[in-house]
């Protein structure tokens, strides 16, 4: 794996990236790296969050990692202040990706689930935010990036509380936005079509998610892919990198946006 920085963007800085793993997470965490930051991660699967960091630190990158559940708001405030002193140095750089998906007709969604994606997309995004934000202020310094989805600006049959949760990501990033810019945060929301992932591809391929969308198994990662103008699914770099451009001194004076980033997918 080649981490090794190549320019030196964000060094001495601290990033956070949650849902840091696997796909877009893992991602995004390994871009940063790659232009200098100092990185806290943290995934539920521990096994490959301490694989990560290992990796990380095998090519000399600072990292900090964690295994817990983000809707564990103990234990994420506890990572985010370990995180910080541990490099010595406040966070500057939270990108936001923890998220979960499930597939349900909303008559008969259960609340319990419902609850569950809410307080993981959504309310776990606000409790992270909340947390940097004071020492963001201070700095008059600040990056946030939250991944929201191309279902959090056009609803998702059968993915209502995913599509909820993501409509309702924009909003705080919004109205967050909107108060912070004056200190020199920005806030920004990326929003990816089709990614070329394992969970999309778990998505693609669930029986239930196909009976209800009417797609024969066999055939719904090709159909899918067709669907996009481009005919190709977006890579996880390809996101990553617009993630670091949006964390760079460059887009300084982007902030408040939900940038698609979806073949032309949103297009249809």
């Amino acid at each position: 794996m080649k981490v090794q920085p190549t320019e030196h963007l964000f060094t001495g800085r601290v990033a956070v990236v949650t849902g840091a793993s696997r796909g877009i997470g893992r991602a995004i965490a390994l871009e940063l790296a790659k232009h200098g930051a100092r990185l806290g991660i943290f995934s539920r699967r521990a096994d490959a969050i301490q694989l990560m960091q290992k990796e990380l630190e095998d090519a000399g990158v600072e990292a900090f990692s964690g295994a817990f559940d983000i809707a564990d708001n103990d234990q994420l405030e506890k990572f985010l202040q370990q995180t910080s002193d541990k490099f010595g140095a406040p966070i500057s750089i939270l990108v936001n990706n923890a998220g979960i998906y499930a597939t349900q007709p909303l008559q008969n969604h259960p609340l319990e689930e419902w609850r569950n994606i809410i307080e993981t997309n959504l309310t776990g995004t606000m409790r992270a935010c909340r947390f940097v934000l004071p020492a963001m202020i201070a700095m008059n310094s600040g990056r946030i990036v939250n991944i929201s989805s191309i279902s959090g600006k056009s609803g998702e049959p059968y993915g209502a509380a995913y599509s909820s949760s993501k409509f309702a990501m924009i909003g705080l990033t919004q109205s967050l936005a909107l108060e912070v810019a004056r200190h020199g945060i920005t806030v920004n929301a990326v929003c990816p079509g089709w990614v070329e992932t394992d969970m999309a591809h778990e998505q693609l391929t669930d029986p239930r998610w196909c009976e209800l969308n009417n797609l024969p198994v066999e055939e719904s990662v090709e159909i899918a892919r067709l669907s996009i103008p481009r005919e190709q699914f977006v890579k996880a770099e390809e996101v990553a990198a617009l993630v670091r451009f949006l964390c760079s001194d460059d887009a300084r004076s982007i902030t408040g946006q939900a940038i698609n980033i979806c073949g032309g997918l949103s297009l249809h």
